[in-house]
């Protein structure tokens, strides 16, 4: 189901040069096959831990930037270009129609895993 915020919020640019994920222009997101096993070589595996390095420097960020004062608009403009930064796609900005770099919350209430 697409986010009826989507209709109302113009997506933040991702520079061209940033590989896109199917659902990037359509928020349209293809399902995934649940039975492949995949190999992964040594280059794959390097990728996955640079990938899983950026995401936690980018949490970090996204941490130490929460406060009272700060909107969640500020951080998710923050989140965004720190990620465009590193050449890579902020993964929910358009999945499933989501208008946001960063799915966040000002309370404590957890809404997405």
């Amino acid at each position: 189901m697409a986010h009826a915020a989507a209709s109302r919020v113009a997506l933040r640019a991702v520079p061209s040069r940033i590989l896109r994920p199917s659902y990037a222009d359509t928020g349209i997101v293809d399902p995934s096959p649940t039975n492949i096993i995949l190999y992964r070589d040594p280059e794959d595996i390097e990728a996955i831990r640079h990938a899983a390095r950026l995401a936690r420097r980018v949490l970090d960020l996204a941490i130490s930037l929460a406060s009272p004062g700060v909107s969640t608009l500020d951080i998710d403009a923050k989140v965004h270009d720190a990620i465009c930064g590193e050449g890579a796609y902020p993964a929910p900005l358009n999945y499933k129609g989501f208008p946001r770099s960063v799915t966040s919350s000002i309370n404590e209430e957890v809404r997405d895993g």
